[in-house]
């Protein structure tokens, strides 16, 4: 495809640095918040190594599959299939797709914190890891799904190309809401 005589390429050094810089300051600033909430808990948090063990992998999960969720969107945007967010065959099928994967990751992780616990010598009941994993995955996939839809949907309308947003910002947002959801978890389940 040839540019107009005076198109400048969207994909320009200067370009992405410029829409980059921005999303890259928001994620920054979402880091070091996911860092400072760990650090209020950190005492209580030492205690139950079972817990230390999941938070890793449990938060990635939000993160991961909403960032699937934002390339299969946005890659519906380019190949124009993606104009309405009521009703959307991508959108529907897309989102349900991600949740089958991050019940079935939250499931999965359980089991294994729950093996690797037990052969180091400081296991927590089964049922208890499933109940924080699936509390906390509930929380993270409900926010993180919406915010991706949303995201993806603005960049779009606003002429920004979703790929340059939605990951690094869902990706941040995934630890963040993945952390609160396990603290929210614990709360409920009178551990913490």
């Amino acid at each position: 495809m040839r540019k107009a005589r005076g198109q400048t390429s969207y994909y320009t050094v200067r370009g992405i640095v410029k829409r980059g810089i921005p999303v890259l300051s928001i994620t920054c600033v979402m880091g070091i918040l996911v860092g400072q909430i760990l650090n209020t808990r950190e005492n209580s948090l030492l205690s139950m190594p079972a817990i230390l063990i999941l938070i890793p992998s449990l938060i990635k999960i939000g993160g991961d599959t909403g960032s699937m969720l934002g390339a299969r969107l946005s890659s519906a945007f380019h190949m124009g299939l993606g104009d309405r967010i009521y009703r959307n065959p991508v959108v529907h099928n897309s989102v349900i797709a991600a949740l089958i994967v991050g019940f079935v990751s939250s499931i999965s992780v359980s089991v294994l914190v729950y093996l690797a616990s037990k052969f180091m010598g400081f296991g927590m009941p089964f049922i208890t890891l499933l109940e924080i994993s699936l509390i906390a995955v509930v929380i993270e996939l409900s926010v993180v799904y919406s915010a991706t839809v949303g995201i993806a949907f603005a960049s779009h309308r606003f002429g920004m190309d979703p790929d340059d947003t939605v990951i690094p910002l869902i990706a941040s947002l995934g630890d963040l809401v993945g952390v609160i959801g396990i603290l929210i978890a614990l709360h409920l389940l009178n551990i913490l």
